[in-house]
């Protein structure tokens, strides 16, 4: 009997952001239609105690207010607009821009009811932004939100910083972690990862130039996730190296090039 084929997770990188603004309930309503295994998203801590989905340490790209989120309470931040900067592509006709689901900023509790109701297991991978005024504080609170609301499908959580991940395995061993690389520094570059990193986080860009890293996490004992990967060249260079995971603005279109691929 020939083995089964290796099947690779799709993830959807701050919802389907490449047809809705990233990171907002209806980015990711739209990725769990386009069949999504797992949503990613970024979590940063208002001034009030509130972690939301928000990739920047300033809300200026993704809003039409300014300042830290650190700074700012999670009433303030409702008040403003985080999806009208997102023009459509492909010449669609705009959406409509009273639509809250579009535009409002998106709290990691909602989302994780969106996952929880979503009639599906769904992952969820959870990138904690650092450095922050608040430290260990942004672990402490994300941690308390997945006890008070467990999901189906499996959550992990990921961060470029080793001590985000030490806090987390130290206070709930059984979370996967991963550790993400923008480049391979000389250590990690065997496969290595820091003790409290279960899976393998690399930039599509490492692959690029180094594609026998994929083998070499796996002798480690490591999955490997890769980020962010949109181009059918790079999800073919993904397929062939077999890698575990796929992080893409783009969840329809790479599950339909992975299922042609077979």
């Amino acid at each position: 009997m020939e083995p089964a084929p290796h099947r690779i997770q799709v993830i959807a990188h701050r919802g389907s952001s490449e047809d809705a603004p990233e990171h907002t309930l209806a980015a990711y309503r739209q990725a769990i239609e386009d069949g999504a295994d797992a949503l990613e998203c970024d979590v940063r801590l208002t001034a009030d105690g509130h972690l939301v989905c928000v990739h920047d340490r300033r809300v200026n790209r993704t809003s039409n207010g300014r300042g830290a989120v650190s700074t700012l309470e999670l009433a303030q931040l409702n008040e403003l607009d985080f999806g009208s900067w997102m023009t459509p592509s492909g010449g669609a006709e705009a959406p409509d821009a009273a639509d809250p689901e579009r535009t409002t900023v998106l709290t990691l509790e909602r989302l994780l009811r969106l996952v929880a109701d979503a009639g599906r297991p769904i992952g969820l991978a959870i990138e904690t932004k650092h450095p922050t005024r608040w430290a260990g504080r942004v672990e402490e609170r994300l941690l308390e939100l997945l006890d008070a609301h467990p999901l189906p499908g499996q959550v992990r959580v990921m961060s470029f910083s080793a001590r985000s991940l030490q806090r987390v395995r130290k206070a709930a061993p059984q979370l996967p972690t991963v550790f993400l690389m923008q480049f391979l520094l000389p250590r990690n570059r065997t496969g290595r990862l820091p003790a409290a990193a279960s899976i393998a986080g690399p930039g599509i860009r490492i692959l690029r130039r180094d594609p026998g890293y994929v083998e070499r996490a796996h002798r480690a004992g490591h999955r490997v996730h890769v980020w962010t990967v949109d181009d059918p060249a790079d999800v073919e260079l993904c397929a062939r190296l077999g890698v575990d995971a796929i992080i893409t603005n783009r969840p329809r279109t790479v599950r339909d090039q992975l299922r042609r691929m077979g």
